[in-house]
C-alpha cells in the first residue's frame, strides 16, 4: 500500500514542485523523512527567509512553489512574508506541520488550535483534512487554487502523524493525482469589439501597463497594441507594481505613474480614454486627495482579479486572462494614424557629490547591467532612479513587492535566481530593508546561488522620512539607523563582501561581483533623501 507521504512526494515530483523551501521543526519531520532522490530542500534559517525566496522562485517560475513550515509558530514567522506574497500573487503552497491528531483536542505544546483561520485574510484557501486519507486530495487541491487566477498563496495543516498512514483508496488516489486543472478565459466577441473601437475612436487615449501583463505572458500583446495603436504608455503607480508590464525603454513609454488619487488624475487628465491592463485602479499611497479622474477622461480596466475589478473606485472593468484580452484587442483595432508621443531623454548624470547620490550609484551598476540582468529591488527611496537609470525591458527583469512590507529583496533574489539560472540577478536594497530577511544571506553562501546583492547605506530609513515630509509629521523616532554594517553581516554567514569608495571602485566591484560563481555583495554609501532620477 502507498503511504500518504509517499503519495504527496510523488505528486510534487509529478507537477514539477521538485525544490521544498522550509525551515522545519518537530511537527514536520515525519514528512521529511527519506525523501526522495528526484526532491530537494533548500533550508532557509528563518520563516520568512524560506517564504520570501519561494515566493521569487514561483514567480520567476511561473510555477507553484511549496513552502514548509513549521506548525503556528513557524507559520507565524513567516505571516509578514505571506502578506508580501499575495500582494505579489506568487502561486505558494505552504505546508505547515501540525501536532499529533490525538494532542490536538487537548491543545497540547505547538498544536495550532486554529490552523485554517489563522493565515486568513493572506490565502485563497486553507484546510486541515479531517483524516489522513484525504491529505493527497487536500494538498492537489491547494496546488490547483495557488496557480489559478487570480495566483496566490493557499496553506495546508497536516497533523504530524498522516503521514506514515496507507491510502485506502489507490484508484481515488490516481485519479487526484493525475488532474490537470488550466484557466484561459477571454471576453466575448462584443465586449472586445467594443472596446477596440473605443480605442480607435478616441482622440488622447493612453494605456497603463501593470504587473499581471508580465506575469500572464502578455508583454508581446501590450507592444502590439501600443505601437498599433500609437498609444502612450505609463506604468501603474510603483507601490503596486511589483513587475513590469511594458519595455521601459521603448520609445512610447511615457513614466511611472504618481501613487495617489489626485496626482494620478492629474497625469492621466490629458487622456479621453485610458486602458488600464494588468493592475488594480489604482495602488494608492500616500493619501494626497484629489478627484479620482478627470471628467473627460473615460477609464476600462482589465484584469484577472473578480475582486480587483469590483473594489475599483471609478471605470469600466473586463474580468479576463491579460495577456489574451490583449493580442484579441491589438488585432481588432486598426493601424492609428495618431501622432505618437515624444520619447523620454535619455537618463541623466548627477554632478559629482560626496557621499555619492543614489541615482549616481545605480548609473554605475547599469553601466554594467547585463542585457539580460534581472533586477529584484528593495530600497523603497531609491526605486524611481533604479527604473530611470536601467530602464528595464526584458520580460521577467523585474521584482519588486507590490505588498510594500520589507524582508522581502534579499530573500527573493534568490528564488529567483534558482529558477532563472541563466539570467544573472542583482538585488539592490537599502541596509534597512536588508535586515528583515538577513538570515537569507547564508541560504545564498550555502547553496552557492551567484546573487549579487547591491547595499545602498544612507543611515537612514529615507522612505520614512518623505512619507514624515509628506504626512506633516516631526520628530518621529527611530528613523536613523548609525552602525549598520552589511559587509560584515554578509561575511558572517559567508558570503564575499566590499565596501566601494567612490563611482570606479564600485563600478569595478559590481562588475566582478555579477560575473561571480557564487554570491556577493556590494555596499556603497549614498548621501541621504530620495533619488528620482
Amino acid at each position: 500500500m502507498t503511504t500518504v507521504r509517499e503519495a504527496c512526494m510523488q505528486m510534487l515530483i509529478d507537477r514539477d514542485m521538485s525544490t521544498i523551501f522550509g525551515n522545519p521543526g518537530s511537527t514536520e519531520l515525519p514528512m521529511l523523512a527519506e525523501l526522495p532522490a528526484e526532491i530537494s530542500y533548500v533550508l532557509a534559517l528563518q520563516e520568512a527567509s524560506a517564504v520570501g525566496i519561494a515566493d521569487g522562485f514561483a514567480q520567476a517560475s511561473g510555477k507553484p512553489a511549496l513552502v514548509n513550515l513549521h506548525t503556528a509558530p513557524g507559520l507565524g514567522n513567516g505571516m509578514g512574508a505571506i502578506f508580501n506574497a499575495q500582494a505579489n500573487r506568487a502561486p505558494l503552497v505552504i505546508l505547515a506541520g501540525q501536532q499529533h491528531r490525538s494532542l490536538l483536542t487537548l491543545q497540547a505544546n505547538l498544536a495550532n488550535r486554529d490552523a485554517t483561520r489563522m493565515p486568513h485574510p493572506l490565502v485563497k484557501w486553507s484546510y486541515e483534512p479531517p483524516c489522513a486519507q484525504d491529505v493527497p486530495h487536500a494538498l492537489a487541491r491547494a496546488i490547483h487554487a495557488a496557480a489559478l487566477p487570480p495566483k496566490g498563496p493557499t496553506m495546508l495543516s497536516v497533523p504530524m502523524d498522516d503521514w506514515e498512514q496507507e491510502v485506502e483508496r489507490e484508484d481515488h488516489l490516481a485519479l487526484q493525482l493525475s488532474r490537470a486543472v488550466s484557466h484561459a478565459g477571454a471576453p466575448d466577441s462584443r465586449t472586445l469589439d467594443e472596446l477596440a473601437r473605443a480605442l480607435d475612436d478616441a482622440a488622447t487615449p493612453a494605456l497603463v501597463a501593470g504587473p499581471d501583463i508580465d506575469a500572464s505572458g502578455g508583454w508581446e500583446a501590450a507592444i502590439a497594441l501600443a505601437e498599433r495603436q500609437r498609444l502612450p504608455v505609463y506604468a501603474t503607480p510603483a507601490p503596486g507594481g511589483g513587475r513590469l508590464g511594458f519595455p521601459e525603454a521603448h520609445p512610447l513609454f511615457q513614466g511611472i505613474l504618481p501613487p495617489a488619487v489626485g496626482p494620478v488624475a492629474e497625469a492621466l487628465a490629458g487622456h479621453d480614454f485610458v486602458l488600464v491592463a494588468g493592475s488594480s485602479v489604482f495602488p494608492y499611497y500616500p493619501n494626497v486627495e484629489g478627484p479620482l479622474l478627470a471628467e473627460t477622461t473615460r477609464l476600462v480596466a482589465i484584469t484577472s482579479d473578480p475582486d480587483e475589478a469590483a473594489r475599483a473606485p471609478m471605470g469600466d472593468a473586463i474580468v479576463a486572462d491579460v495577456a489574451l484580452t490583449l493580442a484579441a484587442l491589438s488585432e481588432r483595432c486598426r493601424q492609428s494614424d495618431r501622432s505618437a508621443p515624444a520619447a523620454r531623454p535619455a537618463p541623466e548624470a548627477m554632478p559629482p557629490s560626496d557621499p555619492m547620490n543614489a541615482s549616481s550609484a545605480l548609473r554605475a551598476l547599469a553601466s554594467v547591467f547585463p542585457e539580460d540582468g534581472i533586477a529584484v529591488l528593495e530600497a523603497p527611496s531609491a526605486t524611481l532612479a533604479l527604473r530611470n537609470q536601467l530602464r528595464l525591458s526584458r520580460p521577467g527583469s523585474y521584482y519588486f513587492s507590490a505588498g510594500g512590507g520589507l524582508g522581502f529583496g534579499i530573500a527573493a533574489a534568490i528564488g529567483v535566481q534558482m529558477a532563472q539560472p541563466s539570467r544573472p540577478v542583482v538585488c539592490v536594497l537599502g541596509e534597512g530593508s536588508a535586515q528583515y530577511a538577513i538570515q537569507s544571506l547564508w541560504t545564498a553562501a550555502t547553496y552557492k546561488v551567484p546573487v549579487t546583492y547591491l547595499v545602498l547605506r544612507n543611515d537612514e530609513y529615507s522612505i520614512l522620512k518623505w512619507f514624515a515630509m509628506m504626512e506633516n509629521v516631526s520628530g518621529a523616532p527611530g528613523l536613523d539607523l548609525p552602525a549598520l554594517d552589511c559587509v560584515a553581516l554578509a561575511q558572517a554567514y559567508g558570503v564575499s563582501a566590499h565596501r566601494a569608495d567612490g563611482v570606479e571602485h564600485l563600478t569595478h566591484l559590481l562588475s566582478q561581483a555579477i560575473d561571480a560563481p557564487g554570491p556577493r555583495l556590494v555596499e556603497v554609501g549614498v548621501a541621504p533623501g530620495m533619488a528620482l532620477i
